[in-house]
């Protein structure tokens, strides 16, 4: 199977990009991550660059796609940023989203893990199958029935989160294992940056309206900053394209490059 993938990510209308993204390939599986931080001066764009070089340093060291190694990859940025909180008084109040996927392509089988309200989407023959759920509060307003899930957007507080790393008994990643993956699936891994101004029919249009991902890319960057404002966050968005084939294409490598560390 062969994996195509794109990566974007740019600051929006803030000062410094508090996003971070990465992946790493061996001859049988690929892993990516998507990472948003918070936390006051610094401390945002320190914590999600933490989850990314920590999240990719383990799943070099375990080499598979299993629930285990998610939650260790996850488990061991949670206290790379908990370290870092304790080291600078700077520091301290910085959190991550973090989503990652893991794809084992030899087996065909993907899996994935988050936290926070960075999501995963999976896309077959153009339409959504997958959409995580996020770790907020509006979320759990359209869990108990107060709230439509197409109301998020415009929710005031939409971004009140319920779980990040960087917490020492926070709320439990949400892991999916065992999916499979078909030639021409693709996943979206993607920050609030991007989501918030893209709904989901929007994003299988212009992905159905696309030729190749890289296009995709583009166009979906077109529309956040067509309806996005003028202060608006900064946005993230990691492609994986699956195909019938025997190796990883980088796309972008080099913006990869300089996100990853």
């Amino acid at each position: 199977m062969q994996l195509e993938i794109s990566v974007l990510s740019k600051p929006g209308g803030r000062s410094a990009n508090e996003d971070a993204c990465g992946f790493w390939s061996s001859p049988t599986t690929c892993f990516c991550v998507v990472s948003d931080g918070a936390g006051g001066h610094r401390g945002g764009d320190v914590a999600s660059k933490l989850v990314v070089q920590h999240v990719l340093a383990m799943f070099k060291q375990i080499g598979d796609s299993s629930e285990a190694a998610i939650k260790v990859a996850l488990k061991s940025a949670n206290s790379a940023i908990i370290a870092e909180q304790q080291r600078s008084s700077e520091l301290s109040d910085m959190r991550a989203t973090v989503v990652v996927l893991a794809v084992d392509t030899a087996r065909r089988v993907a899996a994935w893990g988050h936290l926070g309200d960075s999501r995963l989407y999976c896309f077959r023959q153009r339409r959504v199958i997958v959409q995580t759920r996020d770790h907020s509060v509006a979320q759990n307003m359209v869990d108990a029935g107060y709230l439509q899930q197409a109301e998020i957007r415009a929710l005031p507080k939409r971004n009140a989160l319920m779980g990040a790393l960087g917490e020492e008994d926070g709320v439990e990643p949400l892991i999916e294992t065992g999916f499979a993956v078909n030639a021409g699936d693709t996943f979206l891994l993607c920050t609030d940056g991007l989501w918030e101004y893209i709904e989901e029919a929007m994003m299988e249009r212009l992905l159905k309206a696309s030729n190749t991902m890289e296009e995709w890319l583009k166009v979906l960057e077109s529309e956040v900053l067509a309806q996005g404002r003028a202060a608006q966050d900064n946005y993230s968005a990691l492609v994986i394209s699956c195909s019938d084939a025997d190796e990883v294409t980088l796309m972008r490598p080099s913006e990869v490059a300089r996100e990853e560390y």
